[in-house]
């Protein structure tokens, strides 16, 4: 299941309160939502496991990133996948801060950023997948 850059977690819930539980855990830190797109709703009438996406971030930690390398724009505000696969198990998939930055070029000297953002998404994954 290893892709560059992805960190998927298993979770301990299924994807409806994983899902609940990111999102309570994602504005408990004070980022703002920017969308919750249910894939399996729309498909259209097509037969698809449960598999949402949340769209978040926090300006004051993203902006800076951007400003640096406007390219990033395109990875920013930060996604997290909620999904179900073929044995009915649930995952929490994420792209990881460092690999983005890495993406995009971004030097050292926005290492600040990524580390706020790294422990923030880690955090918020941990308290969404785990009791």
């Amino acid at each position: 299941m290893a892709a560059d850059g992805l960190t998927t977690l298993r979770s301990n819930f299924g994807p409806e309160d994983t899902m609940n539980r990111l999102e309570a855990e994602v504005r408990a830190k004070g980022m703002t939502v920017f969308a919750h797109i249910d894939h399996a709703a729309g498909a259209a009438g097509l037969s698809l496991r449960p598999t949402d996406l949340l769209i978040f971030g926090a300006a004051k930690v993203g902006t800076p990133l951007m400003d640096a390398v406007q390219t990033i724009g395109i990875d920013l505000p930060l996604k997290a996948l909620v999904w179900q696969d073929e044995k009915g198990t649930t995952w929490l998939s994420y792209n990881d801060p460092s690999y983005i930055a890495q993406r995009h070029g971004l030097s050292e000297q926005v290492d600040g950023p990524i580390t706020t953002m790294t422990a923030a998404l880690n955090a918020v994954a941990a308290k969404a997948t785990t009791p």
